[in-house]
């Protein structure tokens, strides 16, 4: 007869390929059989008699899971897994998200003062990185389905075109899938940053998952990017704030994507974020398949379900990831609002809500019964607030059509004031705005303020959306460049 001496703290047995795991299990092991007197940070010193629960599991890299003389093994270790799981051949792991992944690679990427081609439908941490980087802006943008008011892929030609046109740019930077799962041929763009010598760079956020499971899309890196940075608290079951970003250094230097991610990160990483982005990487290398088909599968059934409903619609078809789940609700009339609102009652808060559309996080985490109990849920909240069928509306997030006046970062360190909304129009503004959800930014910072921006930021608000950044969310006023 055998026992299995497996750690109850990790029932599959992930650690044995996720060093940093496992030293997270032995570290807070010893700290919870007493046998630790902890003289570092973190100042709650795993006591929980002080804030109570909320530092549990907490232990930082350095001092806990490797040495504080910064020996960086396992962590080196553990990346190195990682990179080889990808393709790629340098790979960092954030605890700061894919925000500080975007602007990370936004350093890397070019000199202040060079243009990078870059998709307007693009994440805030984006933006600040161009900041950072003094990068100038040269904007490309998606097709919007006319369907369904979202937003399809770049075309590869409008790319092309880009590069054509400005021949010094320094790389191609898009979004692949988009928020709402759209997917765009990445091979195509990464054959057209190629042609014109320079790096391909995918935000894939959302698309940790990808390359590892039937019917779903390969990863930007085989699909040709050259770096990419991917969340693993989105699509894998990682904490919060976990992210990776991986690169093949034929067109990006390995010494500055080094300098740029240290640049940007902090010093003192959460080792319990980290143990857990190894884990996520171990977790999908030896169940990525299984798992992810069950994702596919339950998606696929919601989407079948939901398709029975008169009116209610669903994202769909080869562009769109075979993951995501995209409720469209304007053939019903109901309000994404008031079904939102029903959902939150029930316990089931949605990742995105606008007038139009609902869009829930499905991840491998979920069980086929689980996005089947959700799916009804839904259903019987649509029946509720039914009306009379409307034409889908296009957010401004996925239609704005940008004045770039000044580079983002020329107006981030420009001297600014606030004026009116109505005064403000036909001024540079010195701020970024952008409803949320999606969080897609119709002002930057260097753009012209004009009156259809206006309108459609206070549009978005009196349906609900939440104005985001802004320094006055109530559009009242604006924060302008001075002139």
């Amino acid at each position: 007869m055998t026992t299995d001496s497996r750690d109850a703290r990790d029932p599959l047995g992930l650690a044995a390929g996720a060093p940093l795991l496992a030293a997270w299990l032995d570290w807070t092991g010893r700290v919870e059989a007493g046998q630790l007197t902890i003289m570092t940070t973190p100042g709650h010193k795993q006591r929980q008699d002080l804030v109570g629960a909320v530092v549990a599991g907490d232990a930082p890299l350095y001092g806990a899971l490797d040495t504080i003389k910064l020996a960086d093994r396992l962590r080196a270790d553990a990346e190195g897994r990682a990179a080889a799981l990808w393709g790629a051949d340098w790979c960092r792991f954030s605890v700061a998200g894919s925000t500080h992944g975007n602007q990370a690679l936004c350093l890397a990427a070019g000199r202040p003062g060079q243009e990078v081609i870059i998709t307007r439908i693009l994440h805030r941490s984006l933006l600040l990185g161009l900041v950072l980087a003094g990068l100038r802006p040269v904007w490309v943008r998606p097709e919007i389905d006319p369907g369904s008011g979202l937003p399809g892929a770049v075309p590869v030609r409008a790319v092309r075109d880009a590069l054509a046109a400005h021949r010094d740019a320094c790389a191609v930077i898009l979004g692949d899938p988009s928020y709402v799962g759209t997917t765009g041929d990445v091979a195509g763009h990464a054959q057209a940053a190629h042609d014109a010598g320079v790096p391909l760079i995918v935000d894939a956020a959302w698309a940790a998952h990808f390359g590892f499971g039937a019917g779903l899309p390969p990863h930007p890196l085989a699909a040709g990017a050259d770096a990419m940075v991917t969340s693993a608290h989105k699509a894998l079951p990682a904490c919060t704030q976990g992210a990776l970003v991986l690169a093949r250094t034929e067109r990006l230097d390995a010494a500055r994507l080094d300098r740029a991610f240290e640049a940007t990160h902090t010093t003192s990483p959460a080792g319990s974020i980290m143990a857990s982005i190894d884990a996520a990487r171990e977790l999908l290398a030896r169940d990525g398949a299984r798992l992810c088909g069950r994702l596919v599968r339950g998606v696929a059934a919601a989407r079948k379900r939901l398709r029975q409903v008169p009116g209610l619609d669903v994202l769909d078809g080869p562009a769109v990831e075979a993951g995501k789940l995209v409720v469209l609700l304007a053939g019903t009339g109901a309000h994404g609002g008031k079904v939102e609102a029903d959902l939150i009652a029930a316990g089931m808060a949605p990742e995105m809500a606008d007038r139009d559309t609902i869009v829930p996080i499905v991840t491998m985490a979920d069980s086929e019964e689980q996005l089947a109990a959700f799916t009804e849920v839904l259903i019987e909240s649509v029946e509720r607030h039914r009306g009379e069928p409307r034409p889908a509306a296009a957010s401004a997030s996925w239609t704005v059509a940008p004045r770039t006046v000044l580079a983002p970062r020329e107006a981030f360190f420009a001297a600014n004031e606030t004026v009116p909304a109505a005064a403000a129009v036909g001024r540079v503004s010195a701020e970024l705005v952008a409803p949320y959800p999606p969080g897609v930014p119709v002002l930057a910072p260097g753009e012209l303020i004009t009156a259809d921006a206006v309108a459609a930021l206070r549009d978005a608000a009196a349906d609900g959306g939440r104005i985001a950044y802004a320094a006055d969310p109530t559009l009242a006023t604006f924060q302008v460049i001075v002139t």
